[in-house]
């Protein structure tokens, strides 16, 4: 794919491809010193509040498409090269700013978990913490059939092994807690998509029981959408908050 060069809400856009895969990298008027940027691995553009707020900082911010890989191992490995080239390519932070929408949640404590030198800060917005839930519907949620043949086929997982499966992001609550990473996670309480009692609740009170400190924003009689917030304060103070000297791992 030829590099694309456009515009999004007044900041350059540059499209490319890295390793089969899409790049999207949007560019601040003028970087913020560090060079910070937050990183998407999913849904780049989609209710982007936080986004632009902080790209009016100087971050950048940046998508490598792995949208189809539900955080597994695979993801996590891609994510780690491309973590290597774009730091060094742009001369980015070494350590990023982690957005995950919905399904974006598995990517991002995965990689979180495996990877924690290389992150900031996260952000999670109605995320998907258990494969299970979404996309397999094992609980009060519907069953995405396509993505969850895909999911289960990334995974190496049959039908069967799925319902026992502890690989999931709600599995590695406690072990997130112990990196120190601040968090911070929005959600609605009438999400049917992503139920917040089998993902959000479960997940904060495991990370919580380890020590974590997560700063969580309900949104009441809110579904899976709209995502994140139209005033996006309280999540961009978090991550200043993550990026301070004093930075202690709490951004409430």
């Amino acid at each position: 794919m030829a590099d694309t060069i456009a515009e999004w809400h007044g900041y350059k856009l540059e499209k490319y491809e890295y390793r089969g895969r899409e790049v999207i990298v949007q560019y601040p008027q003028s970087p913020a010193p560090g060079n910070p940027w937050v990183w998407r691995p999913c849904f780049f553009g989609s209710f982007d509040y936080a986004e632009t707020a902080l790209a009016g900082l100087g971050w950048h911010i940046a998508q490598y498409q792995v949208n189809d890989l539900y955080g597994a191992p695979s993801a996590i490995s891609l994510m780690k090269d491309f973590h290597g080239h774009i730091t060094g390519r742009l001369g980015l932070s070494p350590k990023a700013d982690m957005f995950g929408f919905s399904r974006g949640g598995l990517y991002a404590v995965n990689y979180a978990v495996a990877h924690p030198e290389d992150l900031a800060s996260m952000y999670l917005d109605a995320p998907v913490l258990d494969i299970t839930s979404w996309p397999g519907g094992l609980g009060a949620a519907a069953r995405n059939g396509r993505e969850w043949e895909e999911c289960k086929a990334v995974y190496g997982l049959s039908e069967e092994t799925a319902a026992s499966f502890r690989g999931s992001p709600l599995h590695k609550a406690a072990a997130l807690a112990e990196t120190g990473i601040p968090l911070i996670i929005v959600a609605g309480d009438a999400d049917e998509a992503v139920p917040i009692g089998e993902n959000t609740y479960p997940f904060v009170e495991a990370y919580e029981k380890k020590g974590g400190k997560c700063r969580l924003i309900v949104k009441p009689g809110v579904g899976h959408h709209p995502h994140s917030l139209e005033d996006p304060a309280p999540i961009v103070d978090c991550i200043l908050k993550a990026h301070a000297p004093e930075r202690d791992g709490d951004c409430r």
